[in-house]
């Protein structure tokens, strides 16, 4: 079956989400293990990706078709997955600051941590403070993602870190942060518990949080 996930990795690492899909249900169909065609396929995929991208030999728009051929995989392969009982290895909530409107950065990590086997929860951009607090109530991630792609929205993550501390949340996630703006110096600053440089930094960053690196 090793020809199968080598397959189904390169078709995601060329962002052929047509053929990624088709290549996922032909593993359904001659029943492989949904988790084996997670781990052994698409994570190694997406992982590659991450690799390249790190080292300048991809680039964003051809990691967004990387990430739409994973997402089309996931698509196929997720009732399987809950089907079989698979637990992910956490759950991550994800959320563009007050005030900015930019979300593929964002997407990008969500892309990443759902491939290495985190549940997503996305609550979009222009999320203000009590959005984020209503959401760790009702999702009760392991981990909040805030993303600024402005040097004027930047402060909206302190504003947001300093609510889910008075709301009492603090002590339940790991908060890491990203965007072009910001640094790892900016990132202790306000209170986080880290900052991803890039997606692939962001999903590690993740794994980390949850003691899966």
């Amino acid at each position: 079956m090793s020809r199968l996930y080598e397959r189904i990795s390169t078709a995601i690492m060329e962002g052929d989400a047509d053929k990624t899909a088709k290549l996922v249900q032909r593993g359904i169909d001659q029943e492989l293990a949904a988790k084996e065609i997670l781990d052994n396929a698409m994570v190694v995929g997406m992982g590659e990706v991450g690799v390249r991208f790190k080292a300048g030999d991809m680039f964003v728009p051809e990691v967004l078709m990387s990430a739409d051929s994973m997402q089309a995989g996931l698509e196929v392969l997720r009732p399987h997955l809950v089907a079989s009982g698979v637990k992910l290895i956490g759950k991550i909530l994800m959320g563009t600051v007050k005030g900015d409107l930019h979300d593929i950065g964002k997407n990008l990590v969500n892309m990443m941590c759902e491939g290495a086997g985190f549940e997503i929860v996305d609550i979009g951009f222009n999320v203000d403070p009590e959005k984020f607090i209503e959401a760790i109530k009702e999702h009760q991630p392991d981990v909040v993602g805030m993303s600024a792609m402005l040097t004027t929205t930047m402060r909206a993550m302190a504003q947001t870190i300093k609510a889910i501390e008075e709301a009492g949340l603090r002590d339940q996630v790991k908060i890491m942060v990203g965007g072009a703006p910001v640094d790892a110096a900016f990132a202790e600053r306000i209170g986080a518990d880290g900052y991803g440089s890039n997606a692939p930094a962001g999903s590690d960053l993740a794994k980390k949080f949850v003691g899966a690196a």
